[in-house]
């Protein structure tokens, strides 16, 4: 049996910078379930919201970001992600990480990019390809630790917890049941200090800006251990994804809007000005609303970024990733508008977690997407996700080692993974079938626009589509597609769950039939529990 002093669930850029940060104080295993470079954090294009400039203002950023979160932010949280975030920035550029600067007479500064939502510059970036570079920093000095190790290929089953071992005092975390992909095999690994890290859940929808990971693992173990669940109705729906019938989950960053993209429908009418005065810029849940009720107004595919009016040399210089993508399918984005569609993008809710990301169950740690600090309400700000990575990530290292945490025996004995009589899968096309029947009713009745009608024709499938799998789990051998499929139908029971639950529309939740926001009956968190669970 392995043992850590710290046990870190993904590699993105929470984890990592967890994991960097307690290697100085412990052992880490930092485990992954495909390669460490495969994270959602490696695919985002935006960059980081922070106050480097000074134009901008701790108390603009806080606005901002309180005014996208639609009345759910907590504000406490806002301002010291907000205020500490340029320490942790400072770090990742100590660590050699170079954020695109320009020159300003005669002195170079940060070149800061603006998105939806913003009402300063404030985006930190490297070209459109921010989060690659971040990952890259992060495993190269990762590398270099001689007290991490990275077990990629390793996929985390299920939490170890006192209560599930029958024990009837204060329940906590222990260890973590992890499949060894290439041999099959899953291994106990002991640890009373865990992180998840895993990131968010947009593999649950049908259309996703998501990379293939994205499966809601973290969300779906910690429901599965008992610990408390926040938000889950609140996915943010990133308004451009790339449409077209050959490219995959291609973003089209906000940032081309904030470089002065306009959005057109198929008359080429600049739409936005009849949803919001701020136009192409509004917030996201505004701008993925109006797309959607465009291609529902007049039966096209998708609507157009249009950005021609900048020069080829900017274009090519300050997007170079989407530009090279776009001219790959055939769509010159210095000559033609890009085609694009909302598709599931941030999962705004999560492991419910203070501000250091401490999770309700003891020793269990989520920071990242995974976790819900009350940074982003009901509506995330752009390029904010990042920046909540680090400084929470800082902050959790802090509290698990500052002394304080309370430590667990050693002296409990962790039972061995017990596969019983199974046999291995012998037709995947059943697991196959059943993830694309969760996506599809996702998309079709728990997406942009929802119902309660919708949302219970959801609710009342999933039901049948668990006991099916929960079946099909119990009788065969574990398997990453069985793991996911398994975890996507948690996740996606819980935002059906959070949805009903909401008797109103804020933020990301918008509900046909409770189209106003009432403050005085759901002005506060969405709360699932095990206990919760139990009671119904």
């Amino acid at each position: 049996m392995k043992e850590y002093d710290f046990v870190v669930i993904g590699s993105g850029i929470a984890g990592l910078s967890f994991a960097l940060k307690a290697a100085r104080q412990g052992s880490v295993a930092v485990i992954t379930k495909r390669k460490g470079a495969d994270t959602s954090t490696a695919w985002a294009q935006g960059g980081i919201a922070c106050v480097t400039s000074d134009e901008d203002s701790f108390e603009i950023h806080v606005r901002d970001t309180l005014e996208a979160g639609a009345g759910l932010c907590d504000e406490n949280v806002v301002r010291a992600i907000v205020t500490e975030g340029p320490a942790r920035i400072a770090e990742l550029v100590e660590l050699g990480l170079q954020f695109d600067e320009r020159e300003i007479s005669g002195h170079r500064e940060f070149d800061l990019g603006k998105e939806g939502g913003h009402s300063k510059r404030r985006v930190l970036h490297v070209q459109d390809v921010t989060g690659k570079e971040i990952e890259n920093v992060l495993l190269r000095e990762l590398s270099r630790q001689s007290h991490v190790d990275l077990l990629e290929n390793h996929m985390a089953v299920d939490l170890i917890t006192a209560a599930k071992l029958g024990f009837a005092a204060e329940d906590c975390c222990l260890g973590v049941y992890v499949l060894d992909e290439v041999r099959g095999d899953v291994e106990t690994i002991r640890s009373d200090r865990i992180v998840l890290a895993t990131g968010g859940c947009g593999k649950v929808y049908l259309y996703t800006t998501n990379p293939d990971i994205a499966t809601g693992d973290g969300v779906a173990m910690a429901w599965r251990a008992g610990a408390t669940i926040a938000n889950m109705e609140f996915v943010q729906f990133h308004p451009t994804c790339l449409f077209h019938p050959k490219a995959k989950s291609f973003l089209i960053s906000e940032a081309v809007r904030g470089e002065g993209g306009i959005l057109r429908n198929s008359r080429g009418e600049d739409f936005m000005k009849r949803y919001d005065s701020r136009q192409s810029l509004a917030p996201r849940d505004i701008v993925a609303r109006a797309i959607d009720a465009e291609i529902k107004r007049s039966g096209a595919h998708c609507v157009y970024l249009d950005i021609t009016h900048q020069s080829p040399e900017f274009l090519r210089e300050r997007f170079p990733h989407i530009f090279e993508t776009c001219l790959r399918f055939g769509i010159d984005m210095t000559k033609q508008p890009i085609p694009v569609v909302p598709a599931a993008h941030y999962q705004c809710g999560g492991i419910k977690t203070n501000l250091n990301g401490a999770t309700s169950l003891a020793g269990l740690y989520a920071i990242g997407e995974v976790g819900c600090t009350g940074l982003h309400g009901a509506n995330r700000l752009a390029s904010n996700s990042l920046l909540e990575g680090i400084v929470v990530a800082h902050r959790a290292c802090a509290a698990m080692t500052s002394g304080r945490e309370a430590s667990h025996p050693k002296s409990v004995s962790l039972p061995e993974w017990q596969a019983g009589d199974v046999q291995n899968v012998d037709e995947l096309v059943v697991i196959y079938h059943n993830w694309d029947e969760i996506r599809r009713l996702m998309w079709d009745y728990v997406g942009i626009v929802r119902s309660d009608k919708r949302l219970q024709r959801a609710a009342a499938r999933l039901r049948n589509l668990q006991r099916e799998i929960r079946e099909f789990y119990w009788n065969f051998r574990v398997s990453v597609d069985l793991l996911e499929l398994r975890n996507l139908a948690t996740v996606a029971a819980l935002i059906v769950d959070s949805a009903l639950s909401r008797k109103e529309s804020r933020g990301l939740h918008f509900n046909l039939d409770y189209p106003q926001t009432d403050d005085q009956n759901f002005k506060h968190e969405t709360l699932l529990s095990r206990a919760w669970e139990w009671n119904v």
